[in-house]
């Protein structure tokens, strides 16, 4: 039996754009995000190659959720397509950083933030929450799907942290490996997973994305 996951990070918000982060805050796609998350479908239905998906993931968040719905309206026949939340796929909780720059971090925080950045793992931004925390949550929805979808295609829609984090999961690799793994906005990614490990065949393709404005 073989899983197969399409993952698609969200669309691009204003917050992206002026590198502000967004954390678990609720900033909307802006237009070019909205045609990067149509894009993304359209790459994900070529992808399936007539492969019909079981279902649609995506964190509850609105900028990854207006790119699941982007994403599901252009697959064929996608309307059919359930669209499920799972608030475990949201992105790490920055805390009282969300919203702000790195710049800006480092003039109002700097220890704080070098304390976070020496140990991830263990130590969260103010009021957010841990690398350990987010592993946990995202160990547990991988588990989840994978029991609820022993077989077969399914997509997941959400965002760069937290997608990072699943795949190098899958691929057994500590957590704190993740930020060796980049996905950019509207980029699509696939695993294949196998009772015996995970195989990673497509990694932040966003070929789909050139000559968008």
């Amino acid at each position: 039996m073989t899983t197969r996951l399409l993952i698609i990070r969200h669309g691009q918000t204003d917050w992206n754009q002026q590198g502000r982060f967004q954390g678990q805050s609720d900033p909307p796609l802006n237009p070019l995000g909205l045609r990067q998350a149509h894009a993304a479908g359209l790459a994900a239905a070529r992808a399936l190659n007539g492969e019909r998906p079981q279902a649609i993931y995506a964190s509850d968040l609105r900028r990854a959720w207006q790119s699941a719905e982007a994403v599901r309206a252009a697959l064929p026949d996608g309307e059919s397509i359930s669209l499920i939340a799972e608030p475990r796929l949201r992105e790490m909780a920055f805390g009282d950083w969300e919203g702000m720059t790195y710049a800006e971090i480092q003039a109002g925080y700097s220890g704080a933030l070098q304390r976070w950045e020496a140990d991830l793992e263990n130590i969260a931004p103010p009021n957010g929450e841990t690398l350990r925390q987010m592993a946990e949550r995202i160990q547990a929805a991988l588990r989840d799907l994978l029991q609820t979808h022993p077989d077969g295609a399914i997509l997941l829609v959400g965002h760069g942290g937290p997608l990072q984090l699943l795949i190098a999961l899958a691929l057994g690799l500590p957590p704190a490996r993740f930020w060796q793994i980049h996905l950019s906005n509207a980029s699509l990614s696939e695993l294949r997973i196998y009772p015996e490990g995970a195989i990673l065949n497509l990694l932040n393709c966003t070929a789909h994305l050139e000559g968008l404005k």
